[in-house]
């Protein structure tokens, strides 16, 4: 192995010479402590080298020993449940071997070597496999069944195969009598791993929130974007969709967020039970923790780190959804890498490859078809939050992103201040996966669905327009039918999209509430137009005892859906009671 020699240090960049053996992205050594850096750049047998420890007490003369290979993840039994850091150290083993705080040039495996897992074959000797072929399962947790997958670029007859207890580096499998094959794979980060072919995605990623589901849904295997100024509620909702997203299994990378924030996530997801199963909620979670005090250059492979831990249980089949918090942390890594290299700044001071980097990370989400003889389909669902300073969305991540990403959550600062949550602004969010997932609504839900919404978003559309005329002239300048209109918007804004994530019925609500809770509203809308068509007064309508129950709708448990129903008959009861006594007036 040739060894390098440290020429510059400037924070966590380190310059070393005779490294002319050494390739972009491969992975190095840095001094004696043998600190894990990654090479960036290549000026002849110059390496730019980001160092992801604590760079302080190293200094020219140092040596850099090369590894030949690039920054890789295992991949095997062990992932679920653990929390790791930016570069998939896993924390509960460095605190075991360094104490509460990260020391330096601790070296932890990134997957337990000691444990046992029970291996069971479902090839039998005499088999052909090929890559992506599952040999065995192992039940990683009460919840996920782990597959393991033929690595990449394998393929042969199966000699020898047996159940039972191995560790993740012991052999369960050869082929041909000379390719050993264990329970884990390595993977380099920055590269996509591979598969047959992408489909459609037509299906709705159901996260219970109803401003989501209803008017802005996700398709599974889709994209989605998630900007808000501070305190706007982004990583509440992140929270909501790892918690209720109907997905299999959850990558949660905190990229560059405080640590209390995931602390938070580590003292909850235990506690939440997955409703499907009943278990923890961990059980299915993978967590990528780099908080903001830890070392920059790990915030920027921490979402590498994320989306290909995605993308190994994609292949196994699974629904996968990643939460990325926040990217715009990441894109400060690559801003404060890209000036210590003295590139050409771009806007913002970010770099120019900002946005095609950003494409490379969303491009990797998606709906496949998995290699392997079985033609199974696997998804992954990329959630990623962006925080532009000030909740100025014209800034270059936030701008990246949206050139990219087919679902825009705009959080809006004015509807936080209210205690509007989730302040998802209905004005400027979009969805370009709307006409799919209206026609899946429509056949599964109900046929009406996709009619209700788009009514119920022009109600809150008419307002907005109303509104402006309130605030010159008062509401009172308006005709009946107008302020009917304000008072269905606000049953459609106060009841429907409020949603309290902290209420143990509300925080969650299934497409048929949803459905149910949308119906009534709009119901009120047409029975009170016609009523009022019918010279009942506006005051008697809004008056009417059935709207406090309308107004609670949400806060009836999932199990007894049909006092919806019952809302809805006591409406129409009321309604034509007030027509009736209108008519026996106008006698």
């Amino acid at each position: 192995m040739k060894v390098g020699k440290i020429i510059k240090v400037s924070g966590p960049l380190v310059v070393a010479e005779g490294m002319d053996e050494a390739n972009v992205y491969d992975v190095v050594e840095v001094s004696e402590n043998r600190l894990i850096g990654e090479i960036i750049e290549m000026r002849g047998d110059r390496a730019s080298i980001q160092v992801y420890e604590e760079t302080t007490g190293i200094g020219p003369g140092d040596p850099v020993y090369t590894t030949g290979e690039p920054l890789s993840v295992e991949l095997g039994p062990g992932l679920l449940e653990t929390m790791f850091d930016g570069i998939q150290r896993p924390l509960e083993a460095f605190r075991d071997a360094s104490g509460d705080f990260l020391v330096k040039g601790t070296k932890v495996d990134n997957l337990d070597r000691n444990k046992k897992w029970h291996f069971t074959p479902t090839v039998k000797v005499g088999d052909k496999v090929t890559e992506g072929d599952i040999i065995g399962t192992v039940q990683e947790t009460a919840l996920i069944l782990h597959k393991i997958m033929v690595p990449p670029n394998v393929e042969g007859t199966v000699t020898k195969i047996e159940e039972g207890e191995f560790t993740v580096t012991e052999e369960v499998c050869v082929l041909d009598d000379k390719i050993s094959l264990t329970m884990m794979q390595k993977w380099p980060v920055r590269r996509a791993r591979g598969f047959k072919r992408k489909l459609n995605p037509t299906v709705p990623l159901v996260t219970g929130q109803r401003v989501i589901d209803t008017f802005f849904p996700v398709a599974k295997g889709g994209t989605a974007a998630i900007p808000g100024p501070f305190g706007s509620g982004k990583t509440v909702v992140q929270h909501q969709l790892a918690k209720w997203a109907d997905t299999e299994i959850v990558v949660y990378v905190g990229c560059g967020e405080r640590g209390n924030e995931m602390t938070d996530v580590l003292m909850e997801f235990p506690e939440i039970i997955d409703p499907t199963t009943g278990e923890s909620l961990m059980k299915r979670t993978v967590l990528i923790a780099n908080t903001s005090n830890m070392p920059v250059a790990a915030r920027e492979a921490s979402i590498y780190t994320g989306i290909t831990i995605a993308e190994y249980f994609r292949d196994m089949g699974y629904s996968v959804a990643l939460m990325a918090d926040s990217t715009s942390r990441w894109a400060e890594a690559l801003r404060e890498m890209s000036g210590r290299l003295e590139e050409m700044p771009g806007d913002e001071g970010y770099p120019a490859y900002l946005a095609s980097r950003a494409a490379e990370f969303y491009e990797r989400a998606g709906k496949v078809i998995c290699k392997g003889s079985d033609d199974r389909e696997g998804a992954i669902t990329v959630i990623g939050a962006v925080s532009p300073p000030g909740g100025d969305i014209s800034e270059p991540v936030s701008q990246a992103t949206l050139r990219i990403v087919k679902v825009f959550w705009g959080l809006d600062h004015s509807l936080s201040y209210k205690r509007h949550f989730p302040a998802i602004n209905w004005l400027n969010s979009y969805t370009l996966y709307q006409s799919s997932i209206d026609k899946w609504m429509n056949d599964n839900i109900d046929k009406e669905f996709a009619k209700n919404r788009i009514k119920a978003m022009s109600l809150l559309q008419e307002e907005a327009s109303l509104q402006e005329i309130v605030r010159l002239v008062g509401r009172d300048s308006l005709s009946p039918e107008d302020q009917l209109k304000l008072e269905a918007s606000k049953s459609i804004r106060e009841d429907y999209l409020q949603q309290n994530a902290f209420h143990d019925v509300d925080t969650y609500c299934s497409l048929e509430k949803q459905n149910l809770m949308l119906k009534v509203i709009l119901k009120f809308y047409d029975l009170s137009l016609d009523a009022l068509n019918k010279g009942v007064y506006l005051k008697d309508i809004e008056n009417m005892a059935v709207r406090e129950k309308i107004a609670r709708a949400k806060y009836i448990d999932e199990e007894r859906l049909d006092e919806i129903k019952n809302i809805e008959k006591e409406l129409e009861t009321e309604i034509a009671k007030l027509i009736e006594e209108g008519g026996l007036l106008d006698a």
